[in-house]
């Protein structure tokens, strides 16, 4: 698996983001780690410096433009970018999304990928490449819910679904500059974003092993990395389906928790 020197994670502070970067974390490694909890990301942090990483934490909003830009502009040279930040909320036990929530969703889920992913892209094209002509790789996390168009989880399902689709269709362009792009759609992972969630979850688990797999695909330069396969594929394929059957399937299921 390729060795990672210099990493940037976003949603640092907890779930596959936490387990990432003590994933990447070794003697000789930098991580720069964002989170909107500082508390939190602190703890990240001391865990990672444990395993012998240098650690730059910095409590910031991706949803911040100007801020994200700034972030990147002070890491210098990265080997890989994790635009793993990401908010989770559905319709609970209510027929609809707020317009509030759907507006919260996106602007984290898909404004705030797109403000780590763009300005990673410009900086790594400036570097110089590796043995192996890779500039630098760019990871983002979206979600096998972006295979299904769930009625109890509109905005989270939809952008998620947007996020892959950007990525995977970006990934070709940005190969010819010497980005490896990917796109990681895990299934339910043990985390604080799944905790309260009032259904089954099919394949559920843990942050770290997410973390092993989310980085081998990465280091293979795969455009899209999809776990487990078989949630994947069943997704995919009720995805499917004519959207009234759809809707009247997934009914019977409570929606995720409205967003706190």
């Amino acid at each position: 698996m390729a060795s990672f020197r210099s990493v940037l994670i976003t949603g640092a502070s907890s779930g596959i983001g936490r387990a990432l970067a003590e994933a990447c974390s070794g003697p000789g490694v930098v991580l720069h780690l964002g989170g909107r909890d500082a508390t939190r990301l602190e703890q990240t942090a001391a865990a990672c410096r444990a395993r012998g990483a240098e650690v730059q934490a910095r409590a910031v909003e991706v949803t911040d433009t100007a801020a994200m830009a700034e972030w990147f502009r002070a890491a210098g040279q990265l080997d890989l970018v994790v635009a793993n930040a990401g908010i989770s909320g559905g319709t609970g036990a209510g027929a609809e999304e707020s317009a509030a929530q759907a507006r919260a969703i996106f602007a984290v889920n898909l404004d705030g990928m797109l403000n780590t992913v763009l300005p990673a892209m410009e900086a790594m094209a400036a570097q110089p490449p590796d043995a192996d002509r890779v500039r630098g790789r760019i990871a983002v996390v979206a979600s096998i819910a972006a295979f299904l168009p769930a009625p109890g989880a509109p905005a989270y399902s939809a952008s998620k679904a947007a996020a892959d689709y950007w990525t995977v269709a970006t990934a070709a362009g940005a190969r010819r500059r010497g980005i490896r792009l990917t796109s990681v759609c895990p299934g339910f992972i043990r985390t604080p974003m799944t905790a309260n969630n009032p259904y089954p979850m099919p394949g559920l688990m843990s942050a770290e092993r997410a973390a092993r797999i989310t980085l081998r695909g990465i280091a293979a330069g795969r455009r899209r990395v999809v776990f487990p396969w078989w949630v994947g594929l069943l997704a995919r394929c009720v995805g499917l389906l004519p959207p009234r059957v759809l809707s009247a399937l997934m009914s019977i299921s409570q929606g995720k928790p409205v967003l706190g």
